[in-house]
């Protein structure tokens, strides 16, 4: 957990959904409730239907493995990176997350995908330590986490923390239709299988305030935890890891009720019921937890992007005076079982 010691800001955000190539485009989509969810060009599900996913319609659908994953997630790094260009060779900690290994991801996809991605970005900025994980649902927020540590810690002066996704692998979607997960008439249960990239660019505010760059939002803590009861097995969930993730960021936190609450839930039945009992373990900590948003409806299921751009969108919500709180709360779970939970306020918290 960490709250205490130098303030960490958010200077910069990059988004690339199937609901837009930025962030602002992608968060007032979201808000207008326009759903990028369709039938895939070929791809056809366990009832003879074609499978409902999302899809970024400005890359190659037959572009495949890690090179998809860094096509999508080069502009949105560049888009976080906006306020360091043109001051000199920045030096920046890029800390990256994927999906979870599965089939149509094999095992070093994350680091093919960091590896990539870092060539990519060397014409722009120094890109100096950090690392990458397949860290999967949770992992954008793993991501930033570990860019806190090492801000903190004094490792890293800006870091680059972010997450891409992308579902839409042939043997992926198949071995999801397996297993009952994916969305259609026939499985109401299931989730639209999507892809992004979001990114966010951190630093202390004293970094910020040198530098003459102006906050956008203040991480007011971060917070990860696992769970033992996962998805797809025998055991019941009841809120363990969520709860706990909960409770780090709320025992040393403010005092004031969450205002606004922002997951990766997607449909699937076992995710309601997780945050369910999260939050009957953190009684108190909501002004109403029954309020929650969830993107997934309308950019579909984003896995490891899914963290970062919830705090674009709540960057771009602070940036045109809509957000309706200054305490807003973001989570999500991986299969494998790790959790990981936000705190963020607005920029006026930093000041």
């Amino acid at each position: 957990m960490m709250v205490k010691g130098d303030t960490i800001v958010v200077v910069g955000v990059g988004a690339r959904t199937p609901l837009g190539f930025d962030a602002t485009s992608s968060a007032a989509a979201v808000r207008a409730g326009i759903s990028a969810i369709q039938d895939h060009p070929y791809m056809i599900d366990r009832f003879g239907e074609r499978m409902k996913v999302t899809r970024d319609t400005g890359v190659d659908v037959d572009l495949r493995g890690p090179d998809r994953a860094v096509e999508i997630a080069v502009s949105p790094a560049i888009q976080a990176l906006g306020p360091l260009l043109g001051s000199g060779r920045a030096e920046v900690t890029l800390i990256l997350s994927t999906g979870e290994s599965r089939p149509g991801q094999p095992d070093g996809f994350a680091a093919q995908v960091d590896t990539r991605l870092r060539k990519r970005l060397a014409q722009h900025v120094a890109l100096t330590g950090g690392g990458s994980t397949a860290g999967g649902h949770a992992g954008g927020l793993l991501a930033i986490y570990h860019a806190c540590k090492s801000l903190r810690e004094g490792r890293a002066k800006f870091c680059l923390a972010g997450g891409v996704d992308t579902y839409l692998e042939p043997e992926t979607l198949e071995w999801l239709d397996e297993n009952e997960q994916l969305h259609s008439e026939g499985n109401i249960y299931g989730f639209c299988p999507g892809e992004a990239a979001g990114f966010t660019l951190l630093t202390t505010l004293a970094t910020a305030r040198a530098s003459g760059l102006h906050p956008l939002l203040e991480i007011v803590g971060s917070s990860i935890a696992s769970e033992e009861n996962r998805i797809k097995t025998e055991t019941v969930v009841l809120g363990e890891g969520l709860g706990t993730a909960f409770r780090f960021l709320f025992q040393d936190g403010p005092i004031d009720p969450v205002d606004r609450i922002i997951c990766d839930m997607n449909g699937e039945r076992y995710r309601g019921n997780e945050y369910g009992f999260a939050v009957i373990r953190n009684p108190g900590h909501f002004k109403n937890a029954a309020d929650f948003e969830t993107p997934a409806d309308c950019w579909g299921d984003v896995g490891a992007a899914s963290g970062p751009l919830f705090v674009s969108l709540i960057t771009e919500a602070e940036a045109r005076n809509y957000q309706n709180g200054p305490l807003s709360l973001i989570w999500a779970s991986s299969e494998k079982g790790s959790r990981a939970a936000v705190l963020l306020g607005g920029p006026r918290r930093a000041a």
